[in-house]
């Protein structure tokens, strides 16, 4: 007997939900335009913020640090890997968060899930909002301490939970800066106050406000200019900044602490040189062209309000990642596919990673994007919506 049968049945219930499908193949780069599966789309999936996966600088940047540098770093940074270029990130960085140091990870998820393991322990509790990102789950169950879920933004129930544990050897208050699936931005200012009330470590996953929050897309800190008061920052490099990687902003005995117990970073080969030129260059080409920011959200405003004119459910969304919620999980996979036959690719998401009776389809303009994109995306939308009575 196939010892590996069950999943084969997990495989068939999907399928009879509707919900089996392989990730669409970009066949192109990464474009506000691009060709999915043989088919030229208005692509509202990308994380790609500001429109720079493509950019002829980072281009460039990578293709010199190729040729100076090589394609690998051959180890970990804390055998051989630890290359000059990936300093120069990390100094960038802090000066770009305001932060006294920073430290590298390959990953946003291992920087959320490596960082959290690393400083928490069995005898320690961690208050976590209900729609934190899986890293950080995935991060909380690895430290081993207990964990209490307060819901989404109720900082009143997230009160209730830091009087509770009142003695604890340390206690960790963590939020995602802007949540991935709704939109929407934490109350960090709240947040803050209470992690100082009750001396609580405060942590932040920005994400999602990397490159789009704050001036020159520093996040949720600084647009809530909240510098000095959130002890860990996590940004990613993967989504506005366009290549790929995470990092940990803050103390730097943080950092140094980090560098000796973050198993992600102990045991995992450092980013290739070209990836953290790419990261440089774009990180500096943010701050000195802050008008690309401005454009991410003028088209935001414009999408978001032609999606809420039609008659679609948007959420609580602030920000750009634009939820238009329907509810059913089949419905939602149906307007997805119907979206794309119509030149519009915007992903399908259902449960988990969205609570059940919240399927979506989900949207991300970004500055990339032009009027004529996007008016194409909301006659789609309007056609398609109208057809499955959603609108």
């Amino acid at each position: 007997m196939d010892p590996l049968k069950y999943l084969e049945r997990e495989l068939d219930d999907l399928r009879e939900r509707g919900l089996f499908r392989w990730p669409r193949l970009l066949e192109s780069p990464q474009e506000p335009v691009a060709r999915y599966d043989g088919k030229e789309v208005v692509n509202l999936c990308s994380n790609n913020y500001l429109g720079l996966a493509n950019h002829p600088t980072l281009k460039e940047a990578a293709r010199r640090a190729i040729d100076e540098l090589g394609v690998g770093s051959g180890a970990v940074r804390t055998i051989a890997g630890n290359m000059a270029i990936h300093k120069q990130v990390e100094q960038e960085l802090a000066r770009f968060k305001h932060t006294e140091a920073t430290l590298l990870y390959q990953s946003g998820f291992t920087a959320n899930a490596g960082t959290v393991a690393a400083i928490l322990g069995k005898d320690d509790v961690i208050i976590s909002d209900e729609l934190n990102h899986a890293s950080i789950i995935d991060g909380a169950r690895l430290s081993g301490a207990t964990k209490k879920i307060y819901p989404h933004k109720d900082t009143t129930a997230a009160r209730h939970l830091l009087e509770e544990s009142r003695g604890v050897r340390h206690v960790l208050l963590i939020s995602d800066g802007v949540f991935s699936m709704d939109g929407d931005i934490a109350p960090l200012p709240e947040l803050v106050a209470l992690a100082e009330e009750f001396g609580a470590i405060m942590m932040v996953d920005d994400a999602h406000a990397s490159g789009v929050l704050g001036r020159a897309g520093r996040g949720t800190v600084d647009h809530f200019n909240l510098h000095g008061r959130v002890h860990v920052q996590v940004g990613t490099l993967s989504k506005a900044f366009a290549c790929q990687g995470g990092y940990v902003a803050g103390s730097q005995v943080l950092v140094d602490f980090l560098i000796h117990r973050a198993r992600p970073l102990l045991f995992s080969t450092s980013h290739p040189p070209s990836v953290a030129a790419t990261a440089l260059a774009a990180v500096r080409l943010v701050q000195d062209q802050p008008e690309i920011i401005e454009r991410l959200w003028d088209n935001t405003k414009f999408f978001k309000r032609g999606l809420m004119q039609l008659g679609f459910n948007t959420g609580a969304s602030e920000t750009p990642i634009t939820p238009v919620i329907v509810g059913d999980e089949r419905l939602a996979m149906d307007l997805s596919d119907q979206l794309f036959q119509a030149g519009v690719f915007a992903l399908g998401i259902a449960f988990p990673t969205v609570p059940r009776g919240k399927a979506r389809v989900r949207t991300i303009v970004t500055a990339g994007h032009t009027r004529e994109d996007l008016q194409k995306a909301l006659d789609a939308f309007n056609r398609v919506g109208r057809a499955l009575k959603l609108i």
